[in-house]
């Protein structure tokens, strides 16, 4: 029974923590630009994600190690310097884009400019990871996160074309905007498979001890939490496409244009509804880039490291957390657009993937590691070929849209 609760409670998680500013963001853009013919990127992103994130649960259990640990045991400290200092840039830009929606989700609430909710978030996260434990976080904010839901109901209400929602889960060619769609599908797949994630869930498996016994619990989790989030995203370019095209809007480009996405379906509570959404979801996730950066610094440099720790036991895990908040917010504070933030980091993010992932499976494949738990040729392949799609369009498709418009 305890175990079953376990379960429940690690789908609950993995639902409410999936979105945040990044899907919210990019699947808007990708609904109203070119309806629903982009939902296999975040069919394939989901897809990813799954193996990836069984993986480093069946890593941390085989192995007693986190990812970070293993990359530096295995490749040595020069190799992970590079490691550590690419995702570390990485993750800031999208800490500053998750500040930045939750500032977003207040001022829609109530019509104070979101560079003046800057600060507030900011101080609001750190507090909570300066008093709060691993549990409260990764449970207790990101089950609150839940009310995404209403993005699905929204969906039913709305009644969409189910065939030509079908029809999207395949690529297809575009008929105008090639470098633009391309763009668009490698910030989804950036947004969906950040290398964050399953660096924060081989931490989050030690920090909550599973053993030998969590292997099923892992796949559980893994699958189901991570396939319902992506039925989110999904249904966020569902709605876009049907409520954006009909009021002219075919290029996203402020948050003011999304935050109307829940009217048609849920009326005058709908603006409210999506507020919330985006201030809980986003608030969650700059809790976890938070920790999982802490975690990737004081995990590669030997310090000791727990969010379940009082500060003053582990100040090195404590400090990087703060000074990662506090270079994040300034952007946000300055001013700058967390639209502009948002979809840039996560073509960025899709960049920087193979950096992360590839060392990830050399250790998979390392029975010195995981023993008789390494991977098969099938979820070796399907990531490669994942992450390999997602770096060449991002290599092809960033330098396009910042040099072309």
């Amino acid at each position: 029974m305890k175990k079953l609760l376990e379960v429940s409670l690690g789908v609950v998680t993995s639902v409410g923590g999936f979105l945040e500013t990044g899907s919210i963001a990019t699947s808007a853009q990708a609904g109203a630009a070119y309806g629903f013919a982009l939902i296999w990127a975040v069919i394939l992103g989901t897809g990813c994600l799954i193996f990836l994130l069984e993986m480093a649960g069946r890593f941390a259990i085989a192995s007693h190690y986190t990812i970070v640990d293993g990359v530096r045991d295995r490749f040595g400290s020069n190799f992970f310097i590079l490691v550590i200092f690419v995702i570390s840039v990485v993750n800031l830009m999208v800490l500053a884009a998750e500040i930045g929606g939750v500032a977003l989700g207040l001022q829609f609430l109530t019509g104070w400019s979101f560079q003046w909710w800057a600060l507030p978030v900011a101080f609001a996260a750190w507090l909570l990871l300066w008093r709060g434990t691993f549990g409260v976080i990764e449970k207790g904010v990101s089950s609150l996160g839940l009310i995404a839901l209403s993005f699905v109901v929204a969906v039913f209400v709305m009644g969409p074309p189910w065939h030509e929602v079908a029809r999207g889960a395949f690529p297809s060619v575009p008929d105008k905007g090639g470098a633009h769609y391309a763009f668009i599908a490698v910030s989804i797949l950036g947004a969906t498979i950040s290398s964050y994630l399953f660096f924060f869930y081989s931490s989050g498996a030690i920090e909550e001890k599973w053993d030998k016994s969590y292997f099923g619990i892992n796949r559980i989790t893994a699958t189901l939490g991570t396939a319902f989030g992506g039925a989110l995203s999904v249904a966020i370019i569902v709605l876009a496409a049907m409520v954006y095209p009909a009021r002219g809007i075919d290029d996203i480009e402020d948050y003011g244009q999304i935050a109307i996405i829940l009217t048609p379906a849920l009326g005058t509570w709908g603006i409210y509804i999506f507020s919330l959404s985006l201030l809980i979801t986003c608030f969650g996730a700059a809790l976890e880039l938070s920790l999982a950066q802490a975690y990737i610094t004081a995990q590669g440099f030997g310090w000791n490291w727990s969010e379940d720790a009082k500060p003053k036991t582990d100040p090195a895990f404590s400090l990087v957390y703060t000074i990662a908040i506090a270079i994040a917010v300034i952007p946000i504070a300055a001013g700058v657009d967390p639209l502009r933030v948002t979809i840039f980091s996560m073509a960025i993010a899709a960049m920087s993937l193979p950096l992360g992932v590839i060392p990830f499976l050399f250790l998979m494949n390392d029975e010195a590691y995981v023993g008789d738990h390494t991977n098969g040729w099938v979820g070796n392949a399907v990531v490669l070929f994942i992450v390999g799609l997602a770096f060449a369009l991002a290599i092809i498709t960033v330098p396009l849209q910042i040099w072309g418009g």
